[in-house]
């Protein structure tokens, strides 16, 4: 007969093994437009997918902070299939890098 994992263990394990990673919410048709919503709890944490005006699928964590807004986490679609990354790390969402300057090459003149 096993034990049941104490609170602290089961927390850890919760962080380091589960949240890591990629999960499957939902299919992409479950909001198909724009302004449609979906709430879902993954790991105890309850994370809102919603579908903005672009068209673009985004997700946010809801959490119990006062004054706070929703934090963003990382979310992808594959196939038709929503999923989204509640791994810590990740969640400070990288800006895209302004595209560069387009250079101009001098080219020597013909004589």
């Amino acid at each position: 007969m096993t034990t049941p994992p104490d609170d602290r263990s089961f927390r850890r394990e919760m962080a380091t093994a589960y949240r890591s990673g990629w999960h499957f919410i939902d299919l992409v048709t479950a909001i198909p437009h724009s302004g449609d919503s979906l709430m879902v709890t993954v790991f105890g944490e309850p994370v809102v997918v919603t579908r903005d005006e672009d068209g673009d699928v985004r997700a946010y964590r809801c959490l119990r902070r006062p004054r706070g807004a929703p934090q963003p986490v990382r979310c992808a679609i594959r196939y038709g299939m929503i999923f989204v990354n509640l791994d810590q790390r990740d969640h400070a969402l990288a800006e895209p890098a302004a595209p560069a300057a387009p250079q101009t090459i001098a080219t020597p003149r013909s004589a």
